[in-house]
């Protein structure tokens, strides 16, 4: 089983910040997944990230890279996540919306939906609710690219926002970094149980 993490943008994307700056969305995404990968290589689980570095990439370049995995260790030994910050606007003032939420495919598979539903329950018992309502189903759908394109089960988590300070504030701090690690670590761990892995 390979646990494959994808990066957010790159450092050239334009807006994905705060409007202040101290959060570059790229950057988070970036930490944020070499945390996850860390945490999940010490308990003996396969985890690659998409992109190491902060060059631009396509979306469908993203897909292949992740296609490529799922060809040699077949699509169902692999999933997918696409780890994200929110935005409520265009990145030069503070908005009001706060919290977490994970996408899947309009249409996708009973595996997604059950990892998108872990992780959400990861978050939850973080209290990573924020002021928006989370539907029952604990997933949103989009038809996000690298949810439609990629072979294997695929959820993309936007973990609050970067555009309203309380949540900037707290993504920055340590407590926030590990609680947005944990929640993927957890989560992940969970759904590789629900495999019998």
């Amino acid at each position: 089983m390979i646990v494959i993490l994808g990066t957010a943008h790159s450092k050239s994307t334009p807006g994905k910040r705060s409007p202040d700056e101290t959060l570059r969305e790229y950057a988070y995404s970036r930490e944020i997944c070499k945390r996850v990968r860390a945490a999940l290589t010490a308990k003996g689980v396969k985890c690659v990230i998409d992109i190491e570095g902060d060059e631009e990439i396509s979306l469908q370049n993203r897909c292949n890279i992740v296609n490529r995995y799922c060809d040699q260790y077949g699509k169902d030994n692999c999933i997918y996540i696409s780890i994200h910050v929110n935005a409520a606007g265009s990145g030069k003032v503070w908005m009001t919306a706060r919290g977490w939420s994970g996408y899947v495919y309009t249409s996708a598979s009973s595996a997604s939906k059950t990892l998108a539903k872990l992780l959400c329950e990861e978050a939850l018992k973080r209290n990573l609710r924020g002021n928006r309502s989370i539907p029952v189903s604990g997933y949103r759908t989009a038809n996000f690219w690298v949810l439609a394109k990629t072979k294997c089960p695929a959820v993309l988590t936007e973990n609050l926002f970067q555009d309203n300070k309380e949540d900037v504030k707290f993504l920055l701090s340590e407590q926030g970094k590990k609680a947005i690690t944990d929640l993927h670590v957890e989560g992940i761990l969970n759904y590789l149980k629900t495999l019998g892995k």
